[in-house]
């Protein structure tokens, strides 16, 4: 959030906000915190954020209940206990501002939050009446600035001054022109190192294509257009006439570029705040979908890995079996031995010993092996199903499987052996819902546990199960005991298994159809594991499973508007 961005949200903030009345404050995670303010419009929430990559202040939607509990949390919530918000101060250019908390309006500002939205340095510092710091979010020591150093119960120190000449209205266009033609410079340099308050984004929107030109070849016309958005800016900053609009050089910006527009009747008065909280738990909640994609993908992987590794030993030993007729003619040698010795006749009884224990340990290497012939085939549909979730609820899914694939000492409950207790995860599975072109219900499993409730908890004579064949993937079970079928049906609950399995990528993909009565559990087998006889191979086309995916999933129950 650059200061342009801060100006615009704090511009509405001052109209809708203050004053307002602390009643709460969460901590939902370690970079953000959350106030509950009450103003003449209702309860409003806001968000401060010190987050390195992402830092901001902004009004949100009203949260979920997570945080009271942290100690920063319960230090505002001790410290601010019946003061209001009266002031919201932004000096000069800095990314810094100051919420000030009195206990009326007019009254001597008690507790200031000082909020700085400076990238890693981001902090955010709780201040009494001295300008000392009573919490803060996070300690500066000496040994990370010696320029700063602060903690608690320290007096408060701005940040150092900025580099650069404060942007003025004022000044003249000689005078501008000859401060960003100092030094051989592209333009974008030269407005970030010769004024204060202009940042990447800020830079890209003054200079648009004509960033990364060097200033010395600026044309006359081009140092025109230039100048102009120069001036756009600094009267929308000075007249607090800002609009949110998104693309162009950058994600957003918070002024137009092309000069003032027609004020709109139906103007929100929340909109750049609500905008960009949009924007920055989108952005952010992508960024956190994809970190706990890695996450899994790794233990997923290095389950895989375990089991690889088992499943050669116990090969490695079932292919020592075989051995076990030459230890057994070696032994029978050196008892046919005309006079054997003591030592011999030692070594034959050991020979027939470790004969018999290789065969004897086929009945235990074969059904090991199987299993974990298994749990690595379970885990690789798992893969699947993390690789093809598109949002936290289908990762969530997948998270539910982990306590049958990763074994007990990785904190994830029972061990891979062990199958887990319906409803264990807490109520019944989720799968995602469809309706085919003739109207029937069909069902896609987005985990092991939604894969067996639907092909065997919940299937009933007539229904149809659908995989793709030798493939890791989903089971899609295609309702058909509550109608006939139809051609077109088969096809889509097909193309759904083929979309849904490692395959996806293929132009055509074998999926096998089969009746759920013939389906079986495979005993001892993890959840969703199944034999089948029979069945038919159809033809799927994964890329036809898109027109019924484009459509929000029904849930259970509900009709086809």
């Amino acid at each position: 959030m650059d200061v342009t961005s801060l100006r615009a949200v704090l511009a509405e903030m001052r109209r809708g906000l203050l004053p307002s009345r602390f009643e709460k404050a969460q901590q939902p995670d370690a970079h953000r915190l959350q106030l509950g303010l009450r103003s003449l419009r209702g309860t409003l929430w806001l968000e401060l954020s010190w987050l390195a990559e992402a830092p901001r202040l902004l009004v949100v939607e009203p949260p979920l209940k997570q945080g009271e509990g942290s100690t920063l949390a319960q230090q505002l919530q001790h410290g601010l206990r019946g003061l209001a918000l009266v002031s919201l101060e932004q000096q000069g250019w800095e990314r810094v501002v100051a919420l000030g908390f009195a206990p009326r309006p007019g009254e001597p500002i008690r507790r200031q939050l000082v909020l700085e939205l400076m990238g890693r340095h981001s902090n955010l510092f709780l201040l009494d009446e001295d300008q000392r710091v009573i919490a803060l979010a996070r300690q500066v020591r000496q040994d990370r600035s010696r320029l700063r150093p602060i903690g608690t119960g320290d007096p408060y120190q701005p940040p150092p001054p900025m580099a650069g000449e404060p942007p003025r209205l004022e000044e003249e266009v000689a005078s501008w022109r000859r401060r960003l033609g100092l030094l051989p410079q592209t333009v974008g340099e030269a407005l970030m190192g010769a004024y204060q308050g202009v940042g990447p984004a800020l830079a890209r929107q003054l200079a648009q294509e004509g960033l990364a030109r060097p200033v010395q070849s600026l044309e006359a016309e081009a140092w025109q257009q230039l100048w102009h958005r120069w001036q756009l800016w600094l009267e929308t900053v000075a007249e607090e006439r800002f609009q949110l609009d998104w693309g162009g050089p950058s994600d957003y910006r918070c002024w137009d570029p092309e000069g003032p527009t027609d004020d709109d009747d139906d103007y929100d008065d929340w909109a750049i705040n609500r905008g960009l909280a949009g924007y920055y738990a989108d952005r952010l909640g992508s960024r956190e979908l994809e970190q706990r994609r890695a996450s899994l993908r790794q233990r997923l992987l290095n389950a895989a890995a375990r089991e690889r590794r088992n499943a050669d030993q116990q090969q490695g030993l079932l292919e020592a079996v075989p051995g076990s007729d030459a230890m057994q003619h070696r032994a029978d040698g050196l008892l046919s031995l005309p006079s054997p010795s003591r030592e011999e006749i030692d070594e034959a009884q050991r020979l027939y010993r470790r004969a018999r224990k290789l065969r004897r340990s086929v009945a235990a290497i074969t059904p090991r092996l199987e299993l974990h012939q298994q749990r690595l085939a379970a885990i690789e549909a798992s893969l699947t199903f993390l690789e093809q979730a598109e949002n936290g609820a289908q990762l969530a899914a997948v998270e539910e499987d982990l306590p049958v694939l990763l074994p007990a000492r990785e904190g994830q409950g029972p061990g891979p052996s062990r199958r887990v207790r319906r409803g264990a995860a807490g109520g019944a599975p989720a799968p995602l819902e469809l309706r085919s072109s003739g109207g029937l219900r069909l069902q896609v499993g987005r985990n092991h546990r939604q894969n067996e409730w639907i092909s065997l908890q919940q299937a009933r004579r007539g229904d149809l199960w659908f995989h793709a064949q030798e493939c890791p993937g989903s089971h899609v079970v295609l309702k058909g005991s509550e109608g006939t079928p139809s051609d077109a049906d088969l096809r889509e609950a097909a193309d759904l298994a083929a979309h849904f399995s490692r395959g996806r990528a293929n132009g055509r993909v074998p999926v096998v159809m089969v009746p759920t009565t013939d389906l079986q559990r495979i005993a001892g087998a993890g959840p969703g594991t199944v034999r089948h006889r029979g069945g038919e191979v159809l033809w799927a086309v994964p890329e036809r499973a898109a027109g019924l995916l484009a459509a929000p999933p029904r849930l259970p129950g509900t009709e086809q508007p």
